[in-house]
């Protein structure tokens, strides 16, 4: 099982290093295309592959993110639990995040296979959709493993 975790760790900090190389690609991008703008020749598609970016900027930090519980966590009712009732509230919560990821991982390739049928891309580059749609769905799933593990470490008594 921990040899499984260090593979979720190992996946989740790749994943988050390209969501910190899109960032960086966006930033760079935007800076160019300011100057440019402000020389009359502005870089032609600039807006859709930085909307392109974010997608991957999100959605690929997200189980990186969940990893090192860098969420902001509002612990009001939690305080006035015993260790058991934290416990509990604490695998409910996670299974919840595990369903709605699966939800949205799901979802998130349902709507990738749409855009591959219908061939649906960006306007001005035409930049194909549904690899974004397919990585950041992957990353749902992925995340769907972090709370697993999650639920894992509160019963191990290694949470928090």
């Amino acid at each position: 099982m921990d040899s499984l975790y260090k593979i979720l760790v190992k996946v989740s900090r790749i994943l988050n290093y390209i969501g910190m190389v899109a960032l960086t690609f966006m930033m760079f991008l935007t800076v160019a295309d300011v100057l440019m703008r402000a020389g009359g020749r502005p870089i032609i598609g600039t807006y859709e592959i930085v909307a392109l970016s974010l997608a991957l900027v999100v959605g690929f930090s997200i189980p990186s993110v969940s990893l090192d519980r860098a969420h902001v966590y509002m612990e009001i009712v939690l305080e006035r639990l015993g260790p058991k009732g934290k416990a509990i509230m604490n695998t409910f919560t996670r299974i919840l995040c595990i369903i709605l990821f699966i939800l949205i991982g799901y979802n998130l390739f349902s709507v990738g296979n749409e855009f591959k049928v219908s061939g649906e891309v960006s306007p001005t580059i035409k930049l194909p959709f549904y690899p974004v749609a397919y990585g950041v769905g992957v990353c749902a799933f992925i995340e769907c493993f972090v709370f697993f593990f999650e639920i894992v470490k509160i019963w191990r008594d290694k949470h928090e």
